[in-house]
């Protein structure tokens, strides 16, 4: 018998991060509304009391990024006094065009930069993602609505989520431990607070995908308290949570971040459209793991490199499988960009609890199987 415990971490919306994430990923959707051949390249650094918008954005667009910035942490609950980050906090605009060395590739529809990316999927969950990131994504979704809601009213912005699964030959048998950790009002102490999540976040999640957790597997505030959060105590930059971002640490990752990104920059195109081979490839029955590679170099057209894993677990030749991802999805940049419709505002709701598994995405979508040669 092989026995195997894997972690993954997620992250709340309100994690700095994640924050500089969202803000990065709006000024994307801010340029796609007006002008679908923009291109921009954000960075957004947040910390108390101050945002940075920094980058470069070449549009017909006139996009107000200040006010696109104090929108996303206004929606995100920094509102109050009490954290010293807030939708009144100062905002530093230092974005200028991108240049032109790079321009004249992207503009025959060549590559926004050299990388790799990966997409994968697995059978485990009816997501097609590994179970370890897929519950943590959903507990930081689960915490946030709850503040929300006020289904627990005294939860504040942040919080991360981490949880252990028990494989057995390769399989998810037991949730073992589950570490939660969120911001709240100074007056409730741990012991309710753990209470609480259980209730309302843990336990009917679990439930709902066929684990039955106990109590006692349930770790909350690991130093016993935690009262602020944010960007106030922490500072936040686009770009830093890329393992949250895609699979948990279970695929590989790539080499460059997905957010503040318009889609001819393959880090994000790519990654995306090798998700959506991967996952395709799965749902198929052509294999039960399945992990796509691609490769591009700036001002390219076409990868150098594309290639298919399947772990020992296809059901059909490497040919058969490699012709499958042919006929659903053109490789290279446009036909990426063109056949998933990246060129529209959908940016903004990436950034938090996951980039994959969620299928209000197009690289999310399943195509009709052709018909087996």
């Amino acid at each position: 018998m092989q026995y195997k415990l894997f972690t993954s971490e997620s992250v709340c919306a309100g994690h700095p991060d994640k924050v500089a994430d969202q803000v990065s990923d709006a000024i994307v959707d801010a340029v796609y509304e007006q002008d679908p051949q923009g291109r921009v390249a954000v960075e957004t650094l947040v910390t108390k009391n101050q945002t940075v918008l920094a980058g470069e954005v070449t549009t017909t667009a006139k996009v107000d990024f200040e006010g696109v910035a104090r929108r996303v942490i206004k929606r995100l609950g920094y509102t109050e006094d009490l954290y010293d980050f807030t939708d009144r906090c100062d905002v530093f605009v230092r974005i200028q065009r991108q240049s032109p060395e790079i321009a004249m590739g992207v503009d025959e529809g060549g590559a926004g930069d050299q990388g790799m990316m990966f997409g994968y999927a697995t059978d485990e969950t009816p997501e097609l993602m590994p179970l370890p990131i897929t519950l943590a994504h959903r507990l930081c979704q689960a915490m946030d609505e709850a503040r929300e809601s006020r289904a627990i009213p005294y939860l504040r912005p942040d919080g991360k989520s981490q949880v252990t699964v028990l494989y057995e030959n390769g399989k998810p048998v037991k949730v073992d431990k589950v570490v939660l950790a969120v911001p709240h009002n100074p007056e409730i102490q741990n012991d309710e607070l753990a209470a609480d999540l259980y209730k309302t976040v843990v336990a009917p999640l679990m439930q709902k995908y066929g684990f039955d957790v106990p109590r006692e597997a349930l770790i909350v505030n690991g130093t016993g308290r935690w009262i602020i959060g944010g960007p106030a105590s922490d500072t936040g930059l686009t770009g830093r949570k890329i393992v949250v971002d895609g699979y948990g640490g279970m695929a590989r990752v790539g080499g460059g971040a997905f957010s503040g990104k318009d889609a001819t920059k393959v880090d994000r195109s790519g990654a995306y459209g090798a998700r959506f081979l991967a996952k395709n490839i799965v749902a198929a029955g052509l294999a039960k793991r399945c992990e796509v590679q691609l490769a591009y170099v700036i001002g390219k057209p076409r990868p150098v490199g594309q290639a298919i894993e399947t772990f020992g677990t296809a059901n059909e030749s490497p040919e058969r499988i490699e012709k499958f991802a042919d006929e659903i999805l053109d490789t290279s940049v446009r036909g990426i960009i063109d056949g998933l419709k990246l060129r529209r505002p959908l940016y903004e709701k990436t950034a938090a609890y996951g980039h994959f598994g969620r299928d209000l995405f197009p690289w999310e979508q399943l195509v009709a199987v052709p018909a087996r040669a």
